[in-house]
């Protein structure tokens, strides 16, 4: 007998949003990897438990967003109750909702500019990361400044259609 239809949701989920839901979730837990594949663990079974909370919506943001209210929890949990003999402290993690969510949002905007072509990504870099001008772009990347311009106009628009797809973009 196959896999059911529920099998797959979830080993595809696993397939294509395990990895990177576990290097985001080790980061938030300061490396403990067994908090780390618990969180994603529990993520995917509420992914799972509730598919018509993906449809419609990009689904790695909405993992990803899962997985952080998981982590805080716990981390607000263990707050709340007296230490315990013979653990280790855990890292802090921060408790303020913006400093996780720009987290969150810069590397998806460092994820969405990995999907850009090598040649927008440079002219994005040179331009908006490092600050210079379409003349000193030009000439370190070997180009003329029209094509510095015309390369930036339609990187942008790639970077845009990036990130609504993450869902970042109104």
């Amino acid at each position: 007998m196959g896999p059911t239809a529920d099998e797959r949701l979830l080993r595809s989920l696993y397939a294509e949003h395990g990895g990177p839901l576990l290097g985001y979730v080790l980061r938030l837990t300061g490396g403990d990897r067994q908090q780390a594949e618990d969180v994603v663990q529990e993520t995917l079974l509420r992914a799972w438990r509730h598919p018509e909370a993906l449809t419609g919506r990009p689904v790695r943001p909405w993992l990803f967003t899962v997985a952080r209210n998981l982590v805080v929890d716990a981390h607000r949990a263990r707050r709340s109750r007296p230490p315990e003999i013979g653990l280790s402290e855990q890292a802090a993690i921060p408790t303020e909702g913006d400093d996780i969510d720009r987290a969150l949002e810069s590397w998806s905007v460092a994820e969405a500019l990995a999907d850009l072509s090598p040649s927008h990504r440079a002219v994005i870099l040179e331009t908006y990361y490092r600050g210079r001008s379409v003349a000193e772009a030009a000439k370190i990347l070997g180009i003329p400044p029209g094509t510095v311009k015309s390369r930036t106009y339609y990187a942008l628009r790639a970077l845009k259609l990036a990130l609504e797809e993450r869902g970042l973009a109104p």
